[in-house]
């Protein structure tokens, strides 16, 4: 009786631990969660004031648009490197947590990774050693999309020779994207889909702007002196990728002989295409008369179309890629010569 209730006072002593231990680890995992979301609450809320504060600067003159949008995706730059040195530091904290939990000094009852040993007097001792098991992503993953290059129109099957300034006309987009793992065991098959939206600029050449002339929309040289930096033409389109993608990365097997499938951790390409509306189309003019500064915009269609379709293809390394697209309907509706939208820059998909 004597032996059983020792036993008995031992088991339940295990017991207790094991579930401390688990409470403990949860809190402190829960409180690294906790503060990741933080920074990433106070960093947006930071940057959603200094935007505010550029708009206002933009609506009361003293800055063009085209500062504006540099001056936001500069804020906006700074404040997604914030999160990711801020968010690194909690990272480590949390690898550090798990790997002890791994090296089982912190033991949890009913986890999938644990180690104890206990030894009851009488000879008896109690061994538990799980080996850590790992877990694919999900087949469906949701990514954050960023990309940005040069922006050019192709005439008569060229971009040589072009209207348009090779060093100042940009494409710029943004948005989220979900990859779907096609074959339930093979990591190589992915769609890919999603929601962005789309800046393309145009800087014209030799003092030059758009005009409508009767349905067809043209270049023409404007009278006075343009400063080139601010004068552009702009189209912002939402848009609706598609991808088939091939993602290479190597496959993984734990020490129980599962199979780990996980994106993005080698060489992938995709190919496929969009569909994109038009929301606006802008051209803004800038330019000196008895020397004040004037900032003209001018909104229209510009004979436009209102939807836009292409194709597109990226290729890159883990969330790296370089990245093309391209317009197939022309970019003017009822012009004599066709002239197609193309971009190419990089491309940014964090998982």
């Amino acid at each position: 009786m004597r032996n059983f209730t020792i036993y008995l006072a031992l088991t339940l002593c295990l017991f207790a631990s094991q579930l401390i231990a688990q409470e403990t680890f949860e809190m402190r995992a829960k409180k690294i969660a906790d503060q990741i979301e933080n920074i990433a609450k106070d960093e947006k809320a930071a940057l959603k004031l200094e935007v505010e504060s550029v708009n206002k600067a933009l609506e009361s003159g003293t800055i063009t648009n085209e500062q504006a949008d540099e001056k936001k995706l500069k804020f906006a730059e700074t404040r997604s490197k914030n999160i990711e040195t801020r968010v690194a530091v909690e990272q480590d904290k949390l690898k550090d947590l798990v790997q002890a939990k791994v090296d089982g000094e912190i033991n949890e009852a009913g986890s999938n990774q644990r180690k104890y040993s206990i030894s009851i007097p009488g000879g008896v001792t109690v061994n538990n050693k799980n080996d850590t098991i790992q877990k694919s992503e999900k087949r469906t993953t949701t990514q954050a999309v960023f990309a940005v290059g040069a922006n050019n129109l192709v005439t008569d099957g060229a971009v040589a020779n072009s209207d348009f300034k090779y060093n100042s006309s940009t494409f710029m987009e943004w948005g989220i994207t979900w990859n779907t793992r096609i074959l339930k065991n093979n990591n190589k098959f992915h769609f890919k889909y999603g929601v962005t939206g789309v800046y393309n600029r145009l800087h014209a050449s030799d003092n030059r702007y758009f005009v409508d002339n009767n349905g067809q929309t043209t270049l023409s040289t404007y009278p006075t002196h343009l400063r080139t930096k601010d004068t552009y033409f702009k189209n912002v389109f939402i848009t609706v990728p598609l991808f088939l993608e091939f993602d290479f990365s190597k496959k993984q097997v734990d020490k129980n002989g599962n199979n780990i499938f996980k994106i993005e951790q080698g060489f992938r390409f995709g190919v496929g295409g969009f569909v994109g509306y038009n929301t606006n189309s802008k051209q803004f003019l800038s330019y000196e008369v008895d020397g004040y500064r004037i900032n003209e915009r001018q909104k229209g269609n510009w004979n436009v179309p209102d939807w836009n379709y292409g194709i597109s293809t990226y290729a890159g390394y883990r969330e790296y890629s370089l990245y093309l697209k391209y317009d197939l309907n022309p970019m003017f509706k009822n012009n004599a010569v066709k002239q197609n939208n193309i971009s190419l820059g990089v491309r940014f998909d964090f998982n």
